[in-house]
Protein backbone atom coordinates (compact mmCIF):
# COMPACT_ATOMS: atom_id res chain seq x y z
CA UNK A 1 0.00 0.00 0.00
CA UNK A 2 1.19 3.45 -0.82
CA UNK A 3 0.99 6.57 1.26
CA UNK A 4 -1.68 9.07 0.25
CA UNK A 5 -0.77 12.69 0.93
CA UNK A 6 -3.21 15.55 0.72
CA UNK A 7 -2.40 19.15 -0.14
CA UNK A 8 -3.95 21.49 2.49
CA UNK A 9 -5.89 23.37 -0.21
CA UNK A 10 -7.35 20.06 -1.45
CA UNK A 11 -8.38 19.22 2.10
CA UNK A 12 -10.09 22.61 2.37
CA UNK A 13 -11.90 22.03 -0.93
CA UNK A 14 -13.24 18.73 0.40
CA UNK A 15 -14.44 20.31 3.65
CA UNK A 16 -16.14 23.17 1.81
CA UNK A 17 -17.84 20.82 -0.66
CA UNK A 18 -19.14 18.58 2.13
CA UNK A 19 -20.46 21.62 4.02
CA UNK A 20 -22.19 22.93 0.88
CA UNK A 21 -23.85 19.56 0.23
CA UNK A 22 -24.94 19.35 3.86
CA UNK A 23 -26.65 22.74 3.54
CA UNK A 24 -28.47 21.57 0.42
CA UNK A 25 -29.80 18.42 2.06
CA UNK A 26 -29.07 17.04 5.53
CA UNK A 27 -26.94 13.93 5.26
CA UNK A 28 -25.70 14.68 1.75
CA UNK A 29 -22.49 16.19 3.08
CA UNK A 30 -21.75 12.95 4.90
CA UNK A 31 -22.45 11.03 1.70
CA UNK A 32 -19.97 13.23 -0.17
CA UNK A 33 -17.38 12.69 2.57
CA UNK A 34 -17.99 8.94 2.37
CA UNK A 35 -17.56 8.92 -1.41
CA UNK A 36 -14.34 10.87 -1.06
CA UNK A 37 -13.02 8.52 1.63
CA UNK A 38 -13.86 5.50 -0.54
CA UNK A 39 -11.86 7.06 -3.38
CA UNK A 40 -8.91 7.71 -1.05
CA UNK A 41 -9.06 4.09 0.09
CA UNK A 42 -8.91 2.95 -3.55
CA UNK A 43 -5.89 5.14 -4.14
CA UNK A 44 -4.14 3.79 -1.06
CA UNK A 45 -4.88 0.18 -2.03
CA UNK A 46 -3.68 0.83 -5.60
CA UNK A 47 -7.08 -0.32 -6.91
CA UNK A 48 -7.96 2.82 -8.77
CA UNK A 49 -8.99 3.71 -12.31
CA UNK A 50 -6.91 6.84 -12.83
CA UNK A 51 -7.64 8.84 -15.96
CA UNK A 52 -4.75 10.67 -17.61
CA UNK A 53 -5.24 14.39 -18.01
CA UNK A 54 -4.40 16.37 -21.11
CA UNK A 55 -2.17 19.31 -21.96
CA UNK A 56 0.22 20.75 -19.40
CA UNK A 57 -1.35 18.72 -16.59
CA UNK A 58 -0.44 15.51 -18.44
CA UNK A 59 3.12 16.71 -18.96
CA UNK A 60 3.35 17.26 -15.21
CA UNK A 61 2.13 13.71 -14.55
CA UNK A 62 -1.29 14.63 -13.20
CA UNK A 63 -4.12 12.14 -13.35
CA UNK A 64 -7.61 12.11 -11.93
CA UNK A 65 -10.05 9.81 -10.24
CA UNK A 66 -13.66 10.81 -10.87
CA UNK A 67 -16.23 10.40 -8.11
CA UNK A 68 -19.32 8.52 -9.30
CA UNK A 69 -22.20 10.33 -7.62
CA UNK A 70 -20.74 13.81 -7.27
CA UNK A 71 -19.35 16.09 -10.00
CA UNK A 72 -15.82 16.08 -8.59
CA UNK A 73 -12.46 14.70 -9.61
CA UNK A 74 -9.55 13.96 -7.33
CA UNK A 75 -6.44 15.30 -9.07
CA UNK A 76 -3.35 13.28 -8.19
CA UNK A 77 0.30 12.88 -9.05
CA UNK A 78 1.68 9.36 -8.71
CA UNK A 79 5.10 9.60 -7.05
CA UNK A 80 5.84 5.86 -7.02
CA UNK A 81 5.68 5.10 -3.31
CA UNK A 82 3.11 7.80 -2.61
CA UNK A 83 0.16 9.52 -4.21
CA UNK A 84 -0.09 13.29 -3.89
CA UNK A 85 -3.63 14.67 -3.96
CA UNK A 86 -3.45 18.14 -5.42
CA UNK A 87 -7.15 19.01 -5.67
CA UNK A 88 -10.69 17.91 -4.99
CA UNK A 89 -11.95 19.73 -8.05
CA UNK A 90 -15.53 20.40 -9.07
CA UNK A 91 -16.03 19.64 -12.76
CA UNK A 92 -17.16 23.19 -13.52
CA UNK A 93 -14.18 24.85 -11.84
CA UNK A 94 -11.54 26.38 -14.08
CA UNK A 95 -9.11 23.70 -15.34
CA UNK A 96 -5.60 23.63 -13.97
CA UNK A 97 -6.17 26.05 -11.07
CA UNK A 98 -4.29 23.61 -8.83
CA UNK A 99 -1.04 23.45 -10.88
CA UNK A 100 1.00 25.47 -8.41
CA UNK A 101 0.30 22.89 -5.67
CA UNK A 102 2.79 20.31 -6.92
CA UNK A 103 5.44 21.10 -4.31
CA UNK A 104 5.80 17.99 -2.13
CA UNK A 105 6.72 20.18 0.84
CA UNK A 106 3.13 21.47 1.01
CA UNK A 107 1.29 18.18 1.56
CA UNK A 108 0.06 16.27 4.56
CA UNK A 109 -0.95 12.65 5.23
CA UNK A 110 -4.51 11.96 4.09
CA UNK A 111 -5.17 10.20 7.40
CA UNK A 112 -4.37 13.37 9.36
Amino acid sequence: MRTVRLHPAAAQEAVEAAAWYELQQPGLGAEFAGALQAALDLLEAEAFPLIPMSGMAARRGAMRLILKRFPFAIVVVDQGDEILILAVAHHSRRPGYWRDRQSASQVQDAAA
